[in-house]
């Protein structure tokens, strides 16, 4: 756990190194037009997932006006619709911005529309989901090693029924190539040790069809068959619980999630849910808030990249990789409190006194 906060703390201070190097303007390439006005299009792909919403938007925004006090900022958000985000990319296209934040709902099918924007010269920054396309940067973290703390941690927290117990697998939307990194991560920790008994792909992250397939598991396995859930996210973790309370299933098996978010780290306490990993979302937005603003400017994007990543299509660009955090219910105060991602007080709501007095939260 040290070696992952302290190998994070490495990486954001080489974010924050480099992104202060472009908001000084040292980035090589043609930077003729750094001091008119810019446009900037950020589009995300649905409100369904709290971070998009709460994290990503204001984070991105606020540091893209920190480094580019007259950019404009046109935003969008797809509702987890394919051909709401192409027509947002149509529009960003025929509106002249200069660089596009892409958090596309579909990798695949959003392709041809990254290949509009690098015919109309509009450098798109495929942001925390590596689009398809012709991209000028990417920003995201390890998605594999996401889904190998995951499934390290279900492990963990099966105790000897991690040798030949059965889990059910709730993977993610399957258009996101970043589900499949973390499936992939996951069964290298799984294979072999554990049965998967039921596995579903889950269109559009949505809770509830995480709900509905929790429900059908149950019905075909047995209310007390199930050892263990692997859940992609936190919203995947909280449909899947629910299911698991309404079929009166108890104790409940341990359940993985991702993205920290408030609710699921509160059933971390209550013990509903085993742990979630956590993305600082402040480093991810600076480097992707950083890469948008360089492109705009016809900046290197070499300035805010620590890396370089290969594309489907064999092209390597420009990359920021960031490393991601477990958290059980031990290490929420020295990772989410630390860091300021949640005080005491927002976690330890009245119903959860007992439990947070317990953790040692209180």
């Amino acid at each position: 756990m040290k070696a992952c906060v302290r190998d994070t703390a490495l990486a954001l201070a080489a974010v924050s190194t480099a992104v202060s190097l472009t908001a000084c303007g040292s980035g090589a390439g043609n930077t003729s037009g750094a001091g008119s006005a810019r446009k900037i299009g950020v589009l995300l792909p649905e409100s369904t997932t709290a971070r998009w919403e709460t994290q990503d938007r204001p984070l991105l925004e606020q540091r893209i006006r920190q480094l580019c006090g007259d950019c404009t900022i046109e935003y969008a958000n797809a509702k987890g619709d394919v051909a709401i985000q192409q027509e947002q990319m149509d529009s960003s296209i025929a509106n002249g911005v200069d660089a596009i934040v892409l958090t596309a709902v579909d990798a695949r099918a959003m392709g041809a529309s990254v290949g509009k924007a690098a015919a109309a010269h509009i450098p798109v920054i495929a942001y925390d989901r590596l689009a398809e396309g012709p991209i000028s940067g990417y920003v995201s973290f390890d998605g594999q090693e996401v889904g190998r703390l995951q499934g390290r941690a279900l492990l963990t927290a099966m105790g000897a029924k991690a040798h030949g117990g059965r889990i059910v697998m709730m993977n993610g939307d399957p258009g996101d190539p970043n589900a499949l990194s973390f499936k992939q991560g996951a069964l290298s920790e799984l294979r072999g040790k554990v049965t998967i008994a039921k596995e579903y792909d889950t269109p559009q992250w949505s809770t509830e069809a995480a709900n509905r397939n929790m429900s059908g598991a149950i019905a075909a396995l047995g209310a007390g068959s199930i050892n263990g859930v692997y859940a992609a996210n936190d919203g995947l973790a909280a449909g899947s619980i629910a299911a698991l309370k309404a079929n009166k299933v108890s104790p409940l098996p341990p359940v993985t999630g991702q993205d920290a978010e408030l609710a699921a780290v509160r059933r971390i306490v209550s013990g509903d849910q085993y742990m979630t990993v956590y993305k600082p979302f402040g480093p991810e937005a600076a480097a992707g808030g950083a890469m948008a603003v360089a492109a705009a400017r016809g900046q290197r994007l070499d300035g805010v990249a620590t890396r370089r990543v290969k594309t489907r299509s064999g092209a390597e660009v420009p990359a920021v990789l960031l490393t991601p955090v477990p958290v059980t219910l031990a290490t929420i105060k020295n990772t989410l409190v630390k860091d300021g991602a949640y005080t005491l007080e927002q976690i330890c709501t009245p119903p959860l006194a007992d439990d947070c007095h317990k953790a040692g939260l209180a």
